[in-house]
């Protein structure tokens, strides 16, 4: 039950903020839609603990902003070394075992990387990642990074 009316309200607000409208027909819509959904996914069986994990929700408002500065440090590192006149890049494949335990967890960390520029989830499997980075120095900081701290703080175990 918490975890439809949590996915209601979480469609509802994203209703709004990509709306930017707010009379009281479009309120009424977005709020009937957004019933409508979880109850739908309810009745489908897909609003499930996994799909939508509330005990998330506190550590997630803390990674996101965090993830977003990473992203826009990332990329501008990566427009950097596109507009060097040598192009220093140094292609690296480079695998490594992440510290999180939970499927969550581990889809978090590989989404992560591949959100991130110059860096590329390619393969994760057997509880190992394989990650294509632009430089040899992005691809040495994968392991024991950050990020894997962060995803499992995120996970409840940092």
């Amino acid at each position: 039950m918490l975890e439809r009316l949590s996915i209601a309200v979480s469609l509802f607000v994203f209703w709004l903020l990509l709306s930017g409208y707010f009379t009281g027909f479009l309120i009424a819509a977005g709020v009937g839609s957004a019933a409508a959904v979880a109850w739908l996914a309810a009745r489908m069986e897909i609003a499930d603990r996994e799909g939508h994990p509330l005990r998330f929700t506190p550590a997630v408002l803390v990674y996101w902003p965090w993830l977003a500065k990473e992203i826009a440090l990332s990329a501008w590192t990566v427009t950097k070394i596109i507009l060097a006149p040598r192009l220093p890049i140094s292609p690296t494949l480079v695998r490594f075992r992440p510290s999180q335990s939970s499927v969550v967890g581990l889809v978090t960390h590989a989404n992560s990387i591949t959100l991130t520029p110059g860096t590329i989830t390619v393969d994760a499997e057997r509880g190992e990642f394989l990650v294509h980075a632009l430089t040899r120095e992005g691809a040495a900081s994968l392991a024991g990074s950050e990020m894997d701290r962060r995803v499992a703080a995120l996970e409840g175990r940092g």
